[in-house]
């Protein structure tokens, strides 16, 4: 076997913000073989490095990697995930996010870049060809997104570096703040830019010259021409081009799931004014795209006219758009616009503020909550009140400062609300009613990072045919978007791929919506991209280990299922109205089927002994029962 490693730069980046030191490792193909990269990568570093750690302090570490994919030109695999413990939950925390960073990172020699200890002034770091210096970053701390990254381009003096960086919000400790990819691009769950923070570390600059080297070029290129060929073909090809994410905004009106006016009115009347097609029509002016994608799923819009005229962007997705529109009770478009482009200015995660916004206007709206205590009229709409509140909880201003940690501490701060606070494990939830999307709200319970569709997203469930779900699951009703039987089993598979695309860095467009990457096509891909030989097997088991280690780590910190819950509205309250009218999530029934297919103890969640070490998690076992863990 050869002993050169292709696909990969080969090296990881530590920086320890704490004495400017800089150390440089080599990836080793054990965890390659294990993990592969991304999401894998970082969370065995996370699992082994930090334990115990309150998120803000220095010893809590901060990981950006890629996979082997990127900077390769394979279509749609330029994507890299941000992991770290969660300064909002406590827990896993991870954010997945595209661009051209990752491609950039790898030109410049890693895979890569771990962030350790905490400078005593604010830096930036600038990574070019292999080389690393911190730069003093004393001028920028405090500025906005926008401002930010063009002074540090001004000063590199290269239009070509990319750039993750930090806005207000994270140097306030916003717990839900983010990493900003180039303006628009965010890794905003779970507040890994809180985190980056805390490191006093404004953002990270790369710049590289180098490239990335394909064991086997021919059968590589056949590959991909498999794939673009399939992909072009496909029926979601051309709906994703012209409106990516966003046309998810009428489809979920139609099915009755929307979450309009904080999860109460699923079916809104004025959905196509704020709709992706809408947008389409009226507001897009060009298409763009991540490194390598020929999807170009992403959009650039202008607002034409109004208030707000001269107002242009990328995006928005649909969690945004939804964000601040429907769950806010808002139906002017250009409000909304306005409302995205100031929360990623300020360097915010638009689906957590959604819900702290639309969580203290309902307890407005029914009297819970008075102006004196906002110091604002929080009526459904009101959208002069959401941007003044976006601009005070950045600051952590008044309001601000309770609504800035999140609506689960916000509702014990305040004493009151607890019973509608729309989050999982601390984090908020996304903008989809899981009453009328059962697989979906089940994944939602589970998910290793909290309230999150994006660690399973069953989304073969919208196709609603049970002859899919036989074939699939030998049960019918695990492709009902409105059944119970067989959610555990959709979950569980959709969670294990899930993990292996994250650790591809592959876009879930490619290897979920559109289906095109199975587990054999995978192992081939692997072959021919890093010449070491995977069965698909194999492949399918780093998926599953990946799920297990997060399990792992959470349940290190005190997870146990009684934390895998849903919000009481949907367990309780049956939506009024509606296609998806007379549902609510049968959630018990639904975890049980999940705890036996994954092999968990029923009782408590915990992986069983003999699951840990089918994967190769014997490590694992020892550390748990070291902290007095009990293994089933």
């Amino acid at each position: 076997m050869s002993s050169k490693l292709y696909g990969y730069a080969g090296k990881l980046l530590r920086i320890n913000l704490t004495d400017g030191s800089i150390k440089v490792e080599p990836l080793s193909r054990e965890v390659i073989r294990g993990f592969i990269g991304g999401r894998g990568m970082n969370m065995r570093m996370l699992y082994s490095e930090v334990r115990g750690a309150d998120p803000l302090s220095p010893m809590n570490k901060l990981y950006i990697s890629t996979g082997p994919l990127a900077g390769t030109g394979f279509p749609l695999g330029s994507r890299l995930n941000v992991s770290g413990k969660s300064p909002q939950t406590g827990l896993i925390g991870d954010s997945n996010v595209g661009g051209h960073f990752s491609a950039e990172m790898k030109y410049a020699g890693y895979d890569s870049i771990i962030l350790e200890g905490r400078s005593e002034r604010p830096v930036y770091i600038y990574i070019s060809d292999g080389e690393v210096e911190l730069r003093d970053a004393s001028g920028i701390w405090g500025r906005r997104i926008s401002d930010a990254y063009s002074e540090i381009l001004r000063e590199l003096g290269d239009w070509r570096a990319q750039i993750a960086l930090i806005g207000p919000a994270a140097e306030k400790l916003v717990r839900y703040s983010g990493i900003f990819f180039n303006l628009y691009r965010p890794a905003a769950r779970t507040g890994m830019g809180a985190l980056m923070a805390s490191k006093k570390v404004k953002a990270i600059a790369v710049r590289g010259d180098g490239y990335v080297e394909v064991a086997r070029p021919a059968e590589f290129e056949r590959i991909v021409d498999e794939i673009e060929e399939e992909t072009y073909a496909h029926p979601q090809f051309w709906p994703r081009r012209i409106m990516g994410t966003s046309r998810i905004l009428m489809a979920a009106n139609r099915l009755g799931i929307l979450p309009g006016n904080h999860f109460k009115e699923p079916v809104l009347d004025y959905a196509f004014e704020v709709s992706g097609e809408y947008l389409a029509l009226k507001y897009n002016v060009k298409s763009m795209s991540c490194f390598s994608c020929i999807v170009n799923c992403s959009r650039f819009f202008l607002v034409k006219d109004g208030e707000y005229s001269g107002l242009m962007g990328e995006g928005p997705e649909y969690e945004a758009l939804a964000g601040m529109t429907a769950r806010i009770g808002n139906s002017d478009l250009n409000a909304g616009l306005k409302a995205i482009s100031l929360l990623n200015d300020l360097g915010m995660d638009v689906i957590s503020t959604s819900e702290v916004i639309s969580w203290a206007m309902e307890l407005y709206e029914s009297g819970a909550l008075k102006k004196e205590e906002i110091g604002l009229e929080l009526n459904w709409g009101n959208m002069d009140s959401v941007m003044k509140l976006i601009e005070m909880i950045a600051g952590r201003e008044g309001f601000g400062d309770i609504l800035a940690d999140g609506v689960a501490k916000a509702s014990e701060r305040l004493g009151k609300g607890r019973e509608i606070a729309m989050h999982v494990k601390g984090l908020e939830m996304i903008q989809v009613d899981p009453r009328g999307l059962k697989g979906y709200g089940l994944g939602f319970a589970v998910a290793s990072r909290g309230a999150d569709h994006l660690r399973s997203e069953p989304f073969i469930e919208l196709s609603d045919d049970p002859k899919i779900g036989e074939a699939m699951f030998g049960e019918g009703e695990a492709t009902l978007r409105l059944g119970v039987r067989g959610k555990g089993k959709l979950v569980a598979y959709y969670e294990n791929i899930c993990a292996l695309v994250d650790s591809l860095e592959v876009c879930k467009n490619l290897a979920e919506n559109m289906d095109l990457l199975n587990y054999e096509r995978v192992a081939k891909l692997m072959g021919a991209v890093t010449g070491l030989d995977f069965t698909p097997e194999e492949v399918r088991d780093i998926g599953e280990r990946i799920v297990n280690l997060e399990r792992a780590f959470n349940i290190r910190e005190g997870v146990t299922r009684a934390d895998d819950r849903l919000p009481k509205r949907f367990l309780e309250e049956r939506i009024a109205r509606g296609p998806s009218a007379g549902h609510l999530m049968e959630l018990d029934r639904m975890l049980d089927e999940y705890y036996e297919v994954r092999g968990w103890d029923r009782e408590r969640g915990i992986p069983s002994r003999g699951k840990l070490m089918e994967l190769g998690l014997e490590d694992v076992i020892l550390d748990l029962e070291a902290n007095g863990i009990k293994l089933p």
